[in-house]
């Protein structure tokens, strides 16, 4: 019987193993932050303007909460756990690991960056419901594959196995309902920032 970090190891080769030039250009997009800095500028006048300065400045400070306590977290694991990232791997290598960026830390459980992506979809979600007069929908579909996108595409760079990314959604979207939860609170129990209505 296959053990579960077998298992783990062989779903992440045969993930990162699907690439193609076009493929490979994607999800190494995907997997740089620094690319999403306009959309989360976007955002943030987004929040504003459906939000109210009050409320956006509620629903921020959750996601600030939510992308520390996710790298926190991360870290503290990944030096507890000290379970090598794949590209660290000798076997994992030979294998025929396709590496499209460098390898960075050694240790890998779990992803940070699926935890903050998905931290950050779900607290904005959450707080952008506080906004009666549209359903986001549409925000929420195209958020949640955001957020699969950013999420999936460190198994394919080589930066992560499968099993850390999945850990890491689980534990991003834990925190982002703790934190968003709390903001969604304040703002339905003061009425001065419940009656907020931007201009």
């Amino acid at each position: 019987m296959i053990d579960l970090d077998t298992l783990d190891q062989l779903l992440t080769l045969q993930i990162n193993g699907i690439h193609s030039r076009l493929a490979d250009q994607l999800w190494y997009f995907m997997s740089d932050k620094t690319v999403w800095i306009p959309l989360y500028v976007i955002l943030v006048i987004f929040l504003f303007w459906r939000l109210g300065w009050k409320r956006a400045l509620i629903v921020l400070c959750a996601v600030g909460l939510t992308f520390a306590a996710c790298d926190m977290t991360s870290t503290t694991v990944k030096n507890f756990v000290e379970r090598l990232r794949p590209c660290y791997n000798a076997e994992m290598v030979s294998g025929g690991l396709r590496m499209l960026e460098g390898r960075g830390g050694k240790f890998g459980f779990f992803s940070a960056h699926a935890a903050n992506a998905f931290g950050c979809f779900v607290c904005l979600y959450i707080g952008l419901r506080a906004d009666k007069r549209l359903k986001y929908r549409l925000f929420f579909v195209l958020g949640l594959l955001w957020a699969m996108g950013v999420a999936v595409s460190r198994v394919f760079v080589g930066k992560h196995y499968l099993g850390d990314v999945v850990v890491g959604i689980l534990v991003g979207t834990v925190l982002s309902l703790v934190f968003a939860s709390i903001a969604r609170l304040i703002m339905t129990r003061f009425p001065d920032i419940r009656a907020e209505e931007p201009a």
